[in-house]
């Protein structure tokens, strides 16, 4: 069964805290007169931002591969597994449809397997939403808890916005370091409580368009059996635009050690990449963008 990764909305929001203070050869700070935006109004029309986006993200369907590299203690790689999936909404819950592994496509009898495991999947996010609702709790379109950025900023700060050019776009960079003296509720805000970081905006339409983030410290919960982060464990996100009207995950890269429940379990290298963006519940021409193309002989929804 693969591990079920995070919704786009909640590792935005896990993304907020987590970057490496930095802008290199990919984006050009800009020197100029023009004010900048609060950093707290700033991330929650971010925030607000990416719920109104789900509604168009809920057409749309692409392609995903991922590259993992498990490494010895020296670096040298000991494994290569490569995974593509689709991904797509379905009873508004994200899923993950697995279709090839190690570039060998699934049996009729593996598809219909991982089918069943979907469908379980967004029933038990189901549920869990309507307790939650019972419960007057919010969570994110699967269910889980979510943190929002005001909990975000009581467990950190923002600071040092900057105009930055990124990809041609105008987008605000800010940094975010979490107060180890914060309290924390659960184990999701322990995480972040221990993280550095970037996040890049896009100026014009208030979304996350870029994340890097970097542990500072070893991490573990529960010994190790719930949580176990090296430090220094880093990461990258990206999201790219479709069609002029919602931004959708373009890549994410991972380097280091890191076991937290079933969302993350890798010791290496992991590289994913999303590709052949379009929508499946209405007519449209989706604009090509800069990522791989992935082949398009796996089973789609």
């Amino acid at each position: 069964m693969p591990a079920r990764r995070p919704h786009v909305r909640t590792t935005t929001l896990l993304f907020f805290a987590a970057a490496i203070a930095c802008v290199s050869g990919f984006a050009q700070e800009v020197a100029d007169s023009k004010p900048l935006p609060g950093i707290a109004a700033l991330m929650h029309d971010v925030e607000a931002n990416q719920r109104k986006a789900e509604a168009i993200e809920k057409d749309y369907i692409y392609h995903s591969v991922e590259t993992e590299q498990e490494v010895d203690a020296h670096g040298a790689v000991k494994k290569t597994a490569i995974t593509e999936s689709d991904n797509y909404w379905t009873d508004g819950v994200p899923v993950r449809r697995v279709v090839k592994k190690d570039g060998k496509s699934l049996s009729a009898d593996e598809l219909a397997k991982e089918d069943k495991r979907i469908d379980k999947e967004a029933a038990n996010a189901r549920e869990r939403r309507a307790q939650a609702d019972a419960e007057g709790k919010q969570t994110d379109p699967k269910g889980e808890e979510e943190i929002t950025v005001s909990r975000l900023l009581e467990l950190g700060a923002f600071t040092h916005p900057r105009r930055v050019i990124l990809d041609g776009r105008d987008t605000i960079a800010v940094d975010y370091a979490g107060d180890p003296k914060a309290r924390t509720r659960n184990r999701a805000e322990e995480v972040i409580r221990d993280m550095v970081g970037t996040a890049w905006v896009d100026e014009q339409d208030h979304m996350l368009v870029r994340v890097e983030g970097s542990f500072v410290n070893s991490f573990k919960v529960g010994g190790g059996l719930v949580a176990n982060i090296r430090q220094d464990t880093h990461f990258t996100a990206q999201w790219t635009k479709i069609n002029s009207e919602v931004w959708l995950p373009a890549q994410i890269d991972a380097e280091g050690a890191a076991r937290v429940l079933l969302f993350w379990n890798f010791n290496g290298r992991l590289h994913a990449s999303n590709s052949d963006y379009r929508k499946f519940r209405a007519n449209s021409t989706v604009l090509p963008v800069a990522t791989p193309t992935a082949p398009d002989n796996s089973a789609k929804p």
